[in-house]
């Protein structure tokens, strides 16, 4: 195991407000994951960060665990003293956030959008590793675009959706798989409860990852939880309803 590196993305760096950091999905970029969102932010500064292998973090060759892709991020982080800070998260993005938060102070706020403390089963995470070894990330963009995103919202926003399904096809496959073996070895369930600032969860109500059930049982289990769900949203909120997304992180940092 070893800590990835890192790069951080500045999304938008105007503002006195603290700031705030996000995370995007699996096969995403966190400019095109988080973009949408972005206008309505209001007066902070917005930082992402991009997964190995994806935007424009390196690729890596050696596995990673959740706490070491939360050091990783904690690196970048460091490299441009942002002090004290939000996090979000979509996702994958949002159990990286969820493991910022039970490693750093300097984290307010967690925020998981259609994102668990376990997402999935190590079964499903096995097959999706060794499918995207075995024919890349390519082979992926039919079954993503059905998890992604709602029924009519690729028609409605082709350039949207269609941008983040091209992104995928672009990401490094074996770092892809890496973050896929991380996703089944994590489950941080039982570390809520521990965390010490306030706990969101946005989930989205078409959203067939993210079982809402779970996402009760997770905010119940926090010291300071909230549960969140938009409707005709399905795995990729902060596209689907930025502003409704953007609202929700606005009250989490009041």
């Amino acid at each position: 195991m070893s800590v990835p590196a890192i790069k951080l993305v500045p999304l938008s760096t105007e503002g006195s407000g603290r700031p705030l950091l996000v995370g995007p999905s699996l096969g995403t970029r966190v400019a095109a994951c988080w973009g949408p969102t972005i206008p309505f932010l209001g007066d902070r500064p917005v930082y992402g960060w991009d997964l190995p292998g994806h935007g424009v973090s390196p690729a890596a060759r050696d596995g990673f665990s959740i706490t070491d892709l939360a050091k990783g991020v904690l690196t970048a982080v460091d490299e441009v003293g942002l002090g004290r800070f939000d996090v979000a998260g979509v996702s994958l993005g949002g159990l990286v956030s969820l493991g910022l938060g039970l490693q750093s102070q300097q984290v307010t706020s967690v925020t998981m959008v259609c994102s668990l403390p376990r997402i999935g089963t190590l079964e499903g995470w096995t097959e999706r590793a060794a499918a995207v070894r075995a024919s890349g990330t390519p082979s992926l963009v039919r079954g993503s675009a059905e998890r992604w995103f709602a029924p009519g919202f690729i028609e409605r926003e082709g350039m949207v959706s269609g941008g983040m399904l091209r992104d995928l096809m672009d990401v490094d496959d074996e770092s892809y798989a890496l973050c896929v073996e991380l996703l089944g070895a994590t489950d941080l369930r039982s570390a809520v409860a521990s965390l010490s600032v306030p706990f969101t969860i946005v989930a989205g109500a078409e959203d067939a990852v993210i079982p809402l059930d779970a996402a009760e049982e997770a905010v119940s289990s926090a010291r300071s939880g909230r549960l969140e769900v938009l409707p005709g949203v399905a795995h990729q909120a902060a596209v689907e309803a930025p502003e409704a997304l953007a609202r929700i992180l606005q009250e989490v940092a009041s």
